[in-house]
């Protein structure tokens, strides 16, 4: 009797314990950490303009997406001269029809730059809601939102150009609380909103989903997210991107090794296993696994084999995007300073979060033991069975998680480019003036750092996309940087201004410290 007694304790205890987090996932957030967010995200904004405005932004990718989402504000088709198709055959990112609405306010590429800046910043807010709903205190939650901010690929992403799936990366942390709290309605927006921001997301939505439904047993959850995931991923690389690109999934050549199409890709990874191992088990990918873990991995790691490792399945969502990256022909994908590794912040964040709340859990087990054996020899026995070490208990102080994130940061974090930056000022005040002189609206050939800076008109385009065969007589200016050309088209920039020089068709309308800026005469 006594035994139900206590279990029945035990049941009412754990059923207020979850009574209690569910309600500090909604209480409100800290006001510092409310300053944090507002600051990071003006930050974050100053930091990508200042490049954009030191032309130092490119066209691939804010130039494609700037011009698209103009074309979309005027009503137009939003034909991508710089890709050379309809903008929905490169990712089926429907994302853009509903920026385009702020265009419509003012046509400007600072809106893309503002989103993406605030995108990466809420991150933050579920993060920190995530955390307070697994039990953990105020000040480890606002450690874990300020870990968030500091992961090295939220800067480095806001500093390279403009790219939607920004907008997924709350949106996905978003999706992960909803569920926890049964918010059915605002985990399915919260779904479509990843999905319509590029269609390999639907990968990880799909995995979402598997997690959800046989990991935390979240089955009505998991089955949408993994049919959503599913069906939009069919819909988006066997129609949508063949029918307004023409061909396969632009990625698709980045897995040449394994097959033609997407469809072929799959069958492969799963009949022909040999054919990916010595990919997965290579330097290259161990190196990116570790740079990836780098910034979270005192956090990530065990430490001690006491702790149960069941925080980890909080990394299933991930492994996809992670299998992507490792198996992809080019090495950029395994860099931090692009995009691809966004749909794996969230479930790092998840993990270290799960993982935090094992360790408070044994904590309060341990103390609790403590209390209730009042033998010295039984309680040695009970702390051992859960001790953790020491070195781990000092490193969850809030302020160690915070100073060893904020030295990745400063180790992985891109902020270093504007060193770079400043060596190519000596021609700024002639691009300035060059850039001024050419019409609205007038189709023009360029470099991919100025092209950012053309893009709202319907022809812009890079000297990577001419040959000597190709006929001038489609652009009415061609604007050239001597002295800091874009290094893939150096030699195109050098020949064709040695041409144009001696081109009756054109003429040296501004030239300035090695800007040079061509303008076809009248027909």
């Amino acid at each position: 009797m006594e035994n139900g007694k206590n279990f029945a304790d035990d049941r009412e205890e754990i059923g207020v314990g979850i009574t209690d987090n569910i309600e500090e996932g909604r209480s409100h957030l800290p006001s510092s950490l409310v300053w944090a967010i507002a600051i990071a995200a003006i930050i974050l904004f100053l930091s990508s303009s200042l490049r954009h405005a030191l032309f130092q932004s490119t066209a691939f990718d804010l130039g494609i997406f700037d011009q698209a989402i103009y074309l979309i504000s005027q009503n137009q088709t939003p034909f991508s001269s710089l890709m050379e198709m309809h903008i929905l055959g490169d990712h089926a990112a429907v994302i853009y029809y509903p920026l385009a609405l702020l265009y419509k306010i003012y046509p400007d590429v600072h809106w893309l730059l503002l989103v993406q800046a605030v995108a990466l910043s809420l991150g933050a807010l579920p993060s920190w809601s995530l955390a307070r709903l697994a039990g953990l205190n105020q000040v480890q939650s606002r450690a874990i939102a300020i870990i968030y901010l500091l992961y090295p690929v939220v800067f480095n992403i806001n500093l390279f150009d403009f790219h939607p799936e920004v907008i997924a990366l709350p949106a996905l942390l978003a999706a992960i609380l909803a569920a926890r709290l049964n918010k059915i309605l605002w985990f399915c927006t919260a779904i479509l909103l990843v999905l319509s921001c590029k269609a390999v997301l639907s990968i990880t939505v799909a995995a979402i989903g598997f997690w959800l439904f046989f990991c935390k047993k979240k089955q009505r959850f998991g089955a949408i997210a993994l049919l959503l995931g599913v069906a939009w991923f069919l819909i988006a690389s066997q129609k949508i991107i063949p029918y307004f690109s023409g061909s396969e999934v632009a990625g698709v050549g980045r897995y040449s090794y394994l097959g033609k199409s997407v469809l072929e890709i799959i069958i492969n990874l799963i009949l022909k296993p040999q054919l990916v191992l010595g990919k997965i088990l290579s330097f290259d990918a161990f190196k990116y696994l570790f740079i990836l873990t780098l910034p979270v991995f005192w956090l990530l790691l065990p430490f001690s084999p006491k702790i149960n490792l069941k925080y980890l399945t909080a990394l299933i969502p991930a492994i996809p995007t992670l299998i992507i990256n490792i198996l992809s022909d080019l090495p950029f994908q395994r860099s931090l300073a692009y995009q691809y590794s966004v749909p794996i912040i969230p479930f790092l964040i998840l993990a270290i979060i799960a993982k935090a709340a094992v360790i408070k859990n044994a904590d309060q087990a341990t103390s609790l033991n403590t209390e209730k054996i009042h033998s010295p020899k039984t309680a040695n026995i009970q702390f051992k069975n859960i001790q953790i070490p020491q070195l781990w208990l000092g490193m969850q102080l809030p302020k160690a998680m915070i100073i060893w994130s904020l030295i990745i940061f400063l180790l992985l974090g891109e902020s270093k480019d504007f060193i770079l930056y400043a060596n190519r000022l000596d021609t700024w005040q002639a691009t300035r003036e060059a850039i001024a002189e050419v019409q609205p609206q007038s189709s023009i050939l360029t470099d991919n750092r100025l092209a950012p800076h053309f893009a709202h008109r319907p022809i812009v385009k890079l000297f990577s996309q001419i040959s000597p065969q190709t006929n001038l007589a489609e652009f009415k200016y061609i604007l050239l940087n001597l002295r800091h050309p874009w290094p893939d088209t150096e030699k195109t920039g050098n020949t064709l201004a040695t041409q144009l020089k001696n081109n009756p068709t054109f003429q040296l309308t501004y030239q300035k410290n090695e800007v040079l800026l061509f303008k076809r005469i009248a027909d």
